[in-house]
């Protein structure tokens, strides 16, 4: 099945007091909307509903991670115009998930994905246990029986032709995704949530999510670094590709795929620090099927596979060694494209070039070498 998520993040969030929109306010350094992002790394296409004053600021934050679109006039309509987009895709079922919730756990995202291979659609929930009181003018008037009374979570996650209908078919108003699937018709089922999993609503909020994150990181954190070498030898050519860029050159460089050294020595270093071996143990040269393959099939590949491991990738540095031709011009757009396969910001990738002194095979301009190292940090 293809995935695709929906970040619902076009609201001004009055209730969490003065200053710019919640989900633009900073937890631990960064914005609570880059959290919730980061939270689904590598699960599929990503798509961000914004409020239109906040398409520029969020282009450059993160627009090669996500696909950006403009909200509606409420949240019913914001999810319509996410769904829209997606019509016509490869996309079987979409994740729908508030963006002032930064920190669902991966358990309660696999749950819901879990969930919808048997019903149509599933969201997590907690079962209320407080007692639950009616009140007026500061007095309470009543009380009113739990049984069978749950605090609603996201991601809401259904699959995509059954939600796409459903919400071309409701009136709007809706409170949540699970409203609209169930005025449709679908059962929806309910997956464990987490106290984690908090939405931030009020101004407090944000210091009990500091807590959390805090605590993760001191309990939780796993840290693993792999390093990846390449080698390969210049042939007849016009240009060669580096780090998925093509670069005009005298010669080409010779190899099973497309030879493209550095992003060949990054998915090793990414397998590396996996203990998965290296890329001819995933794709072997004895297959024929990868003849000539662009190496994004390697590196985005890599990606996943750490992602699936709980794994994100912190940060990576590429260093090719070559006389020629002059990397310089173009390390930035080699940085961005490789930032572009993993999902992670391009300021997390270094690019950079040294020659060998015109010693050995690279100081001969027989071929190219590349050294990569990347960390990955376990959540």
């Amino acid at each position: 099945m293809t995935t695709a998520v929906i970040i619902v993040a076009a609201g001004r969030g009055t209730r969490a007091g003065e200053g710019e929109p919640k989900q633009w306010r900073p937890l631990a350094g960064e914005p609570v909307l880059l959290h919730t992002l980061r939270a689904f790394q590598g699960m599929g296409r990503i798509v961000v509903v914004l409020h239109p004053d906040d398409m520029a600021r969020a282009a450059a934050l993160f627009g090669g991670l996500a696909t950006l679109v403009a909200g509606g006039a409420d949240r019913a309509g914001s999810v319509r115009n996410a769904l829209d987009t997606l019509e016509g895709s490869e996309v079987t079922r979409v994740l729908i998930h508030d963006g002032a919730r930064p920190l669902v756990p991966a358990q309660v995202i696999s749950d819901v994905l879990a969930a919808l291979d048997t019903a149509p659609a599933a969201a997590p929930a907690l079962a209320v246990t407080d007692a639950l009181w009616l009140g007026t003018d500061g007095h309470v008037a009543g009380t009113r029986d739990r049984s069978g009374l749950y605090r609603a979570q996201t991601p809401q996650g259904f699959r995509f032709p059954e939600i796409l209908a459903a919400h071309r078919a409701h009136p709007g108003g809706a409170a949540d995704d699970v409203e609209v699937a169930r005025a449709a018709g679908l059962a929806v089922a309910i997956v464990p949530g987490s106290e984690d999993n908090l939405k931030i609503t009020w101004p407090g909020d944000f210091a009990r999510a500091e807590t959390i994150l805090a605590a993760r990181k001191g309990q939780n954190m796993d840290i693993r670094t792999g390093n990846g070498y390449d080698v390969h030898a210049f042939t007849e050519g016009d240009h060669v590709t580096l780090c998925g860029v093509k670069v005009p050159h005298g010669k080409g460089l010779l190899g099973h795929s497309d030879a493209d050294v550095g992003m060949h020595a990054l998915t090793d270093a990414i397998y590396g620090a996996l203990a998965e071996g290296d890329i001819g143990r995933h794709f072997p040269p004895s297959d024929p099927q990868w003849k000539g393959a662009a190496s994004e099939i390697f590196l985005d590949h890599a990606a996943k596979l750490a992602a699936a491991r709980g794994y994100r990738v912190s940060n990576c540095d590429v260093t090719l060694i070559c006389e020629r031709p002059k990397i310089g011009p173009f390390a930035l757009d080699m940085a961005a494209t490789l930032a572009r396969i993993m999902g992670i910001a391009a300021d997390r990738v270094s690019v950079k070039a040294t020659t060998s002194e015109r010693l050995g095979f690279t100081g001969r301009e027989e071929g190219i070498a590349a050294i990569a190292t990347v960390t990955l940090i376990g959540d």
